[in-house]
């Protein structure tokens, strides 16, 4: 019995990576094969988080009565558990699959029952958490007045608390629905309160997205100016300016994949014209067939040639970043840094500047116009480029043991009392390509990061496993979880890094998570034979 609890459990991990790395018929095998296992043992404890993750799996799928269905039986467990903690996770990750079906009354009520739950076991934080996730489903319906008591309420317990980040960001999400009920004094004066607390909590992300949300009222209230100073506030708050020794480096980095741009738009407009020519010469019929013929075997040999240089192209370009990485990964992350939180900022600013100058200028031609509208779009297409070229910048480092050793050495050496890291590895004994392990290394220490700084977690788990088709991994916290359906969550440089590392070794990574209920990182990254 206790073997077989042990290959359940390794199916759940599997099942749950495998869901992560987009195969989801594994991932769907391994979780049945797990709950038949589970339940031939009487194992309900273990069952019910395996019907949990399933029920995942269907909501990932859209199949959402299956989903359903697997929330209703690990409900059932619970509650023959009595385990309340439990019941009240399953409510509101049930909750969501109505949010799909745009039942908000339906999802309303399981928050609802959740935090009742929570209330009668006295735990006054997770109370708070489901009352912004009622608010938040309010403001997706646009119900500012009822998302606006809720927000409130969550943040009279929170100040019971001396929960300081969470006042923060409640002042926030009060800005944010004022805003949007179109009260701005009151917007202005809550967005005011949180950036006040960001300061004190050395929180720059918050108080950027404060600044912003004010530049929008101001803008709403038709005060140009003022809206700009906000953007001025948001652009002091990064530190970092570039010397015109960063700017050239950066320059001649951005000229490499310039040039491959530039090439695949040449091919593409050649394989146009050669469909053009193909198509004139078959309406032509029998007196243009040499002619053909000769014109196909010049194309064939034509595109082989260009296909090689293309292949030669790309080969030189993959050496080019690997070099890159091996040998300047302090200066690029630094760049990268410097990009992100200084001149893309400036440059929005400056955009927003000349737009509203646009607005308000009297224009004595039309060409003065359109040479300020150039303008424009030359700041607009820069700010472009420069998000990109911060994207595509990413640090490397040589790993001295193998993954799987360097990885849990990293893990013992955390001196953080409040994390509690649990690491599973199987088939990483072997030593990879030092690329793979220096990326993968990196991800899970953003990831470990961005529990300990940003989540709030207290516990962290670690699972890469190595398979034929590669490596599949999770990294699940406990935290504070975030919006996935919000774009901006994506644009912090945190994120990105996690995503572009893994897109540089041909992988996929996805986010599962919620305010309120933690988050899991899932990644596949495909090995070479």
């Amino acid at each position: 019995k206790a073997d077989s609890s042990s290959v359940a459990k390794l199916k759940h991990q599997i099942g749950v990576a495998s869901y992560f790395s987009g195969k989801y018929d594994v991932a769907a095998k391994n979780l049945l094969e797990s709950i038949s296992i589970f339940e031939k043992n009487d194992d309900k404890k273990k069952l019910a988080p395996v019907y949990n993750d399933l029920a995942k799996l269907y909501r990932k799928t859209k199949d959402l009565d299956k989903a359903i269905a697997n929330y209703n039986k690990a409900d059932a467990i619970y509650r023959q558990l009595n385990d309340t903690a439990g019941i009240a996770m399953i409510l509101n990750e049930s909750g969501v699959v109505f949010e799909y079906r745009n039942d908000y009354k339906e999802a309303i009520n399981r928050y609802t029952s959740s935090m009742k739950l929570a209330e009668k076991a006295g735990d006054s934080l997770s109370v708070s958490y489901s009352l912004s996730n009622i608010a938040g489903v309010y403001v997706i319906e646009k119900k500012y007045d009822l998302a606006i008591e809720n927000f409130l309420r969550a943040l009279n317990i929170r100040q019971l608390l001396k929960d300081s980040f969470a006042i923060a960001l409640t002042y926030s999400d009060l800005g944010v629905a004022m805003n949007g009920k179109g009260d701005y004094a009151k917007a202005i004066e809550y967005l005011t309160l949180s950036n006040k607390m960001a300061e004190k909590l050395k929180y720059p992300e918050l108080q950027s997205n404060n600044y912003n949300e004010l530049s929008s009222v101001a803008q709403k209230q038709g005060d140009f100016q003022k809206a700009f100073e906000y953007f001025n506030k948001r652009s002091a708050l990064r530190d970092s300016l570039f010397s015109l020794e960063k700017t050239k480096e950066i320059q001649k980095l951005n000229s490499q994949y310039e040039s491959a741009r530039k090439e695949q738009q040449i091919q593409e407009q050649k394989n146009r014209l050669r469909l053009q020519n193909y198509l004139f010469i078959g309406i032509a019929g029998l007196v243009l067939l040499l002619a053909l013929l000769a014109h196909s075997q010049y194309k064939r040999y034509k595109l082989k040639k260009e296909s090689q240089l293309q292949a030669e192209l790309m080969k030189q370009q993959e050496e080019a970043a690997r070099a890159i990485l091996e040998a300047e990964e302090k200066e690029r992350q630094r760049i990268a840094k410097d990009l992100h939180d200084g001149v893309g900022q400036m440059m929005s600013a400056a955009k927003m500047n000349l737009s509203a100058f646009e607005s308000d200028m009297q224009f004595t031609s039309e060409e003065q116009k359109k040479a300020l509208e150039k303008v424009i779009q030359l700041v607009d297409e820069s700010c472009r480029e420069v998000r990109t070229v911060s994207h595509i910048m990413m640090p490397d480092a040589l790993l001295k043991n193998n993954l799987a050793t360097a990885i849990q050495e990293f893990v013992n050496k955390l001196s953080s009392k409040t994390l509690q890291v649990d690491v599973y590895t199987e088939g990483l004994e072997e030593r990879l390509d030092s690329n793979v392990e220096t990326v993968l290394y990196r991800v899970v220490q953003e990831c470990v990061h961005n529990a300990l700084k940003h989540a709030g977690a207290t516990t962290l788990d670690i699972s890469l496993i190595r398979d034929k088709d590669g490596i599949s991994g999770t990294i699940e916290d406990n935290g504070k979880g975030f919006d996935t359906n919000d774009k901006e969550n994506f644009e912090g440089i945190g994120l990105r890094n996690i995503i572009t590392r893994i897109e540089y070794l041909k992988g996929t990574v996805d986010f599962d998570s919620a305010p309120g209920r933690g988050t899991v990182i899932g990644i596949h990254v495909p090995l070479s034979p």
